[in-house]
């Protein structure tokens, strides 16, 4: 039963406009910072903007801040694109393909091999990194696209939440596919994955902004500016050594930062959340 009272109404919309105002404010300052000129954001933070937007981006999108170290923002956002998209298709692919073979083919030591993949969710990043790189460095995969996506597109999360969908699906479904003529990868083709749709884009735009945020490892890969990610250029921007830091221009490389997780977040918006909360098939 759904209470209609006009005061409880007024609280509920007033905790609602207060919450999105403490999640909104961070992002509004940083773009009116971006705005303004460096010596106006240093005397205080500014709450108006200021009339150096075009500027601004102007030059984080075509000059970079070449004080810091970092290239244009343009070559840094194309890097993060490519990584992101090469690690969200290469969690899916992987997961779906070892969770069909994990619930749908008997081979001998078929449950020590989910539970293996699942056991790796319990080592910290830390563990495994160094090994990872030393492998990366071995094949000669620093300061490559290679390098930057192919160590994190195995994905233990998503393995289980496939096998748990696909273990879901009614026996009857797979008979029916079986009688029809269907082979193991028609039925895998046609079938399962328009099943799965819903769960493919939810974990695609979750892996997505994994791959975006990605932070310590492009760092210990690349040394060349050309591989630098978005991310990355920030952090290079706010450590700019004895030079006072470029807080206008670092705002504005962080605003272009968002911008496509964003899209990603409002354009599959439906998708992702049925689904998250979606569990009939």
């Amino acid at each position: 039963m759904v209470e209609n009272r006009p005061v409880l109404n007024i609280v509920q919309h007033g905790l609602l406009i207060l919450g999105a105002a403490l999640f909104v404010f961070p992002i509004y300052v940083a773009f009116i910072a971006s705005t303004h000129t460096a010596r106006e954001v240093g005397s205080g933070i500014p709450l108006l903007p200021g009339g150096e937007f075009f500027a601004n981006y102007a030059q984080v999108l075509g000059e970079g801040l070449s004080s810091a170290g970092a290239p244009p923002i343009g070559l840094m956002l194309f890097n993060s694109a490519v990584m992101a998209i090469a690690i969200t298709a290469g969690k899916i692919a992987i997961s779906l393909l070892s969770s069909f073979a994990i619930v749908y083919f008997r081979f001998p030591f078929r449950v020590l091999a989910f539970w293996t993949i699942f056991i790796t969710l319990m080592l910290p990043v830390e563990v495994r990194i160094l090994p990872t790189y030393e492998v990366v460095a071995q094949l000669g995969m620093l300061n490559s696209y290679a390098g930057l996506s192919i160590p994190l597109i195995a994905s233990a999360t998503a393995t289980f939440l496939f096998r748990q969908f696909f273990m879901t699906v009614p026996d009857e479904l797979t008979e029916a596919a079986r009688v029809d003529g269907a082979g193991p990868m028609k039925f895998f083709r046609d079938i399962l994955i328009p099943l799965s749709r819903t769960n493919l884009a939810a974990l695609s735009v979750i892996l997505f902004i994994y791959g975006w945020n990605q932070y310590l490892w492009p760092l210990l890969v690349t040394t060349d500016e050309s591989y630098y990610t978005v991310v990355m250029g920030i952090q290079r921007m706010a450590n700019a050594g004895e030079e006072q830091p470029l807080w206008n221009l670092i705002m504005a490389t962080a605003i272009l930062a968002m911008l496509p997780p964003v899209a990603v977040i409002i354009g599959m918006q439906r998708l992702f959340v049925r689904g998250l909360v979606e569990t009939e098939k």
